[in-house]
């Protein structure tokens, strides 16, 4: 989990939505641009993260996906979202050699894709209303643009998993025009992630991995895969990504980090 941490004086004036949708809470962070244009462009955002639930909830019988899961729909028949997303899945399965997968015990199910990539939509949709700074939270990942004011970075503090209520760390957006934090682990929603090679829950010695990258889709999925990898496995091939850092804690409470990553921390 991670949090917007901000500072109190000289910034833009804010414009602050919480909405529950997907099964998680979203949290918008606005700065700078029109006010009205700004509101509108959340009202929008919003509309279309709950119709992103309408169109790729599994827990839905009538979503697009769970009937192209039965074989009632076929790609074509769905919005384009959904191809864009399911090539998207397609593409992160093959860069992580299928440690992240679009499958779960053997149905289509683009859940590891669809939050990270719906935030960094919604994210950028606020953005194009003239925005100077958007912080989108859903969940605790965040997808962050901008800046929240002058000479001010957004900064976002990683939960620890192992002792509630701590930070692990605060990661600061200094010097990134976008950046992206997201986090997967075992802590807050037990054994939900998939060893792509079993079908069953991954057997790991992490208990997180955080992913600081431009864009959430991409973190997102990233966290997934590096988690079912396991540290040590999982830190290597963070390591070979381009423009990615990481910090993973294992059940022992011991911490890996990239190389790059100090200078993201602060």
């Amino acid at each position: 989990m991670a949090d917007t941490v901000t500072e109190p004086a000289q910034a833009p004036a804010a414009v602050r939505h919480v909405e529950e949708v997907m099964g998680t809470v979203f949290s918008f962070d606005v700065r700078g641009g029109e006010p009205i244009a700004v509101q509108t462009a959340v009202r929008e955002a919003v509309a279309g993260l709950h119709r992103v639930n309408e169109v790729f909830s599994t827990y839905r019988d009538d979503s697009q996906v769970s009937r192209l899961a039965r074989g009632e729909l076929t790609v074509a028949d769905c919005d384009p979202e959904v191809a864009e997303v399911l090539e998207l899945g397609a593409e992160a399965e093959h860069l992580s050699e299928g440690w992240f997968s679009l499958r779960y015990e053997g149905r289509l199910d683009p859940t590891g894709i669809v939050k990270g990539w719906a935030v960094e939509r919604a994210a950028r949709r606020v953005a194009l209303a003239g925005a100077t700074g958007v912080s989108v939270n859903g969940g605790g990942d965040v997808q962050l643009l901008g800046v929240p004011g002058p000479e001010r970075p957004w900064r976002v503090g990683v939960s620890d998993p192992l002792r509630p209520g701590g930070l692990a760390a605060v990661v600061s957006a200094a010097g990134a025009a976008e950046l992206a934090v997201a986090t997967s682990g075992s802590a807050e929603r037990g054994a939900h992630i998939v060893d792509p090679r079993t079908g069953r829950s991954a057997v790991t010695d992490l208990v997180a991995v955080t992913v600081v990258a431009p864009t959430l889709t991409w973190a997102d999925c990233w966290a997934t895969a590096a988690f079912a990898m396991g540290s040590r496995e999982g830190l290597a091939w963070l390591e070979s990504l381009p423009d990615t850092e990481a910090l993973l804690i294992t059940a022992g409470d011991e911490v890996l980090i990239t190389g790059g990553l100090a200078a993201r921390l602060g």
